[in-house]
Protein backbone atom coordinates (compact mmCIF):
# COMPACT_ATOMS: atom_id res chain seq x y z
CA UNK A 1 0.00 0.00 0.00
CA UNK A 2 1.13 3.39 -1.11
CA UNK A 3 -0.15 5.87 1.69
CA UNK A 4 -0.98 4.08 5.21
CA UNK A 5 -0.40 7.29 7.23
CA UNK A 6 -2.41 10.10 8.17
CA UNK A 7 0.95 12.01 7.28
CA UNK A 8 1.59 10.44 4.42
CA UNK A 9 -2.37 11.73 3.30
CA UNK A 10 -2.10 15.19 5.03
CA UNK A 11 1.30 15.50 2.28
CA UNK A 12 -0.67 13.70 -0.33
CA UNK A 13 -3.55 16.80 0.22
CA UNK A 14 -1.27 19.62 0.80
CA UNK A 15 0.59 18.61 -2.63
CA UNK A 16 -2.66 18.51 -4.52
CA UNK A 17 -4.02 21.44 -3.37
CA UNK A 18 -0.67 23.13 -4.06
CA UNK A 19 -0.45 21.98 -7.69
CA UNK A 20 -3.71 23.32 -8.19
CA UNK A 21 -2.78 27.02 -7.01
CA UNK A 22 -0.04 26.85 -8.89
CA UNK A 23 -2.01 26.01 -11.58
CA UNK A 24 -4.61 28.63 -11.38
CA UNK A 25 -1.48 31.16 -10.79
CA UNK A 26 0.43 30.32 -13.90
CA UNK A 27 -2.71 29.99 -15.96
CA UNK A 28 -3.41 32.68 -18.85
CA UNK A 29 -6.97 33.56 -17.81
CA UNK A 30 -8.49 32.08 -20.88
CA UNK A 31 -8.69 35.16 -22.42
CA UNK A 32 -7.58 33.46 -25.99
CA UNK A 33 -10.16 30.78 -25.84
CA UNK A 34 -13.12 33.43 -25.05
CA UNK A 35 -11.65 35.65 -28.21
CA UNK A 36 -12.08 33.10 -30.11
CA UNK A 37 -15.28 31.20 -29.30
CA UNK A 38 -16.78 35.12 -29.44
CA UNK A 39 -15.05 35.43 -33.37
CA UNK A 40 -16.60 31.59 -34.26
CA UNK A 41 -19.96 32.41 -32.16
CA UNK A 42 -20.27 35.79 -34.86
CA UNK A 43 -19.20 34.28 -37.59
CA UNK A 44 -21.83 31.59 -37.19
CA UNK A 45 -24.36 34.01 -37.01
CA UNK A 46 -23.05 36.17 -40.22
CA UNK A 47 -23.47 32.69 -42.20
CA UNK A 48 -26.75 31.74 -40.47
CA UNK A 49 -28.07 35.35 -41.24
CA UNK A 50 -26.76 35.22 -44.73
CA UNK A 51 -28.61 31.92 -45.26
CA UNK A 52 -32.09 33.02 -43.93
CA UNK A 53 -31.79 36.29 -46.29
CA UNK A 54 -30.82 33.43 -49.16
CA UNK A 55 -33.48 31.41 -48.40
CA UNK A 56 -36.23 33.88 -48.14
CA UNK A 57 -35.41 35.50 -51.12
CA UNK A 58 -35.20 32.17 -52.99
CA UNK A 59 -38.79 31.71 -51.42
CA UNK A 60 -40.31 34.53 -52.70
CA UNK A 61 -38.79 33.77 -56.23
CA UNK A 62 -40.47 30.60 -55.92
CA UNK A 63 -44.05 32.17 -54.82
CA UNK A 64 -43.85 34.82 -57.80
CA UNK A 65 -42.82 31.59 -60.14
CA UNK A 66 -46.21 29.69 -58.90
CA UNK A 67 -48.22 32.54 -59.50
CA UNK A 68 -47.04 32.96 -63.17
CA UNK A 69 -47.46 29.39 -63.74
CA UNK A 70 -51.07 29.17 -62.13
CA UNK A 71 -51.72 32.33 -64.20
CA UNK A 72 -50.51 31.05 -67.49
CA UNK A 73 -52.15 27.41 -66.85
CA UNK A 74 -56.14 29.30 -66.80
CA UNK A 75 -54.91 31.67 -69.86
CA UNK A 76 -56.67 31.05 -73.37
CA UNK A 77 -54.76 29.94 -75.81
CA UNK A 78 -54.09 32.20 -78.17
CA UNK A 79 -55.32 31.31 -81.90
CA UNK A 80 -52.62 32.18 -85.23
CA UNK A 81 -52.42 32.01 -88.25
CA UNK A 82 -50.50 28.86 -90.19
CA UNK A 83 -47.36 30.46 -90.86
CA UNK A 84 -46.94 30.58 -95.05
CA UNK A 85 -43.62 28.43 -96.66
CA UNK A 86 -41.47 31.10 -97.92
CA UNK A 87 -41.10 29.54 -101.70
CA UNK A 88 -44.78 29.21 -102.92
CA UNK A 89 -46.55 31.73 -100.25
CA UNK A 90 -48.69 28.99 -99.19
CA UNK A 91 -49.70 27.46 -95.42
CA UNK A 92 -47.68 25.02 -94.53
CA UNK A 93 -50.70 22.49 -94.21
CA UNK A 94 -51.18 22.81 -97.82
CA UNK A 95 -47.90 22.57 -98.87
CA UNK A 96 -46.29 19.65 -100.87
CA UNK A 97 -44.18 16.75 -99.35
CA UNK A 98 -40.97 16.15 -100.73
CA UNK A 99 -40.93 11.87 -101.83
CA UNK A 100 -37.61 11.95 -100.80
CA UNK A 101 -36.55 12.34 -97.22
CA UNK A 102 -33.56 15.37 -96.89
CA UNK A 103 -31.03 13.17 -94.56
CA UNK A 104 -31.02 10.45 -96.28
CA UNK A 105 -27.79 10.05 -97.69
CA UNK A 106 -26.44 11.05 -93.83
CA UNK A 107 -28.38 8.21 -92.89
CA UNK A 108 -25.90 5.35 -93.21
CA UNK A 109 -23.72 3.76 -90.83
CA UNK A 110 -20.05 5.55 -90.21
CA UNK A 111 -17.77 2.54 -90.53
CA UNK A 112 -19.02 0.97 -93.89
CA UNK A 113 -21.00 -1.36 -93.04
CA UNK A 114 -17.73 -3.98 -92.35
CA UNK A 115 -17.60 -4.28 -88.29
CA UNK A 116 -14.13 -3.69 -87.60
CA UNK A 117 -12.11 -4.04 -84.21
CA UNK A 118 -10.65 -1.95 -82.07
CA UNK A 119 -7.82 0.40 -83.21
CA UNK A 120 -9.20 -1.13 -87.28
CA UNK A 121 -7.03 -4.92 -86.68
CA UNK A 122 -9.97 -6.57 -87.67
CA UNK A 123 -12.65 -8.49 -86.04
CA UNK A 124 -12.14 -8.72 -81.93
CA UNK A 125 -15.27 -11.32 -81.91
CA UNK A 126 -13.55 -13.94 -84.28
CA UNK A 127 -10.74 -15.43 -82.57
Amino acid sequence: MLFSTPTQFAVLALLFVGGWLLGLASHPGGRKWRERYTAERDAHATVRNEHDTRLSTANARIAELERENSRLAQATPVATAAPATPITGAPLSTAPVASRPIAATAARPAFGGERRGWFDFGDRTRR
